[in-house]
């Protein structure tokens, strides 16, 4: 399962990310925002996230806020979740192939949708590499 989640920042490239999904046929749950009021904090969001990511291993996240910074951080608090800030196509490649990212944090600000698309992608088709970098994402933990 794809869990998406964003604040007041990230609200719009999380509905293109949508637009998208629904366009390929990808399934993936909402758990908010749901507008571009400034109601809301990120924390609330990423926790939210960082729930429904720890109902399944294979579950992944991509959250949305206006630098990609606070989400990241605080998706990262838990010790289950390995979120990786990407603003290019190569960094969503390393941190699934080096780091077994299973959250894929994206700035709103900073990242235009055909870019987050194309960072999306990347994402999802890479897999981790195991071998010497699962000695050190154990140690992550």
């Amino acid at each position: 399962m794809i869990v998406l989640a964003s604040d007041h920042a990230g609200y719009i490239l999380k509905e293109e990310i949508k637009k998208f999904f629904n366009k390929e046929s990808i399934i993936a749950i909402d758990v908010g925002c749901y507008s571009r009021e400034q109601l809301d904090d990120y924390p609330d969001f990423a926790k939210a996230g960082n729930l429904k990511i720890l109902e399944d291993s294979r579950n992944v996240g991509i959250y949305v806020c206006g630098s990609g910074i606070g989400m990241s951080m605080v998706a990262n608090r838990n010790n289950k979740i390995r979120a990786a800030l990407c603003r290019t196509e190569s960094d969503a490649s390393l941190a699934r192939k080096h780091n077994d990212a299973n959250v894929l944090c994206l700035g709103a600000r900073f990242t235009k949708p055909k870019k987050a698309i194309k960072i999306i992608k990347v994402f999802l088709t890479t897999d981790f590499e195991g071998g010497r970098h699962a000695r050190r994402v154990k140690k992550m933990s």
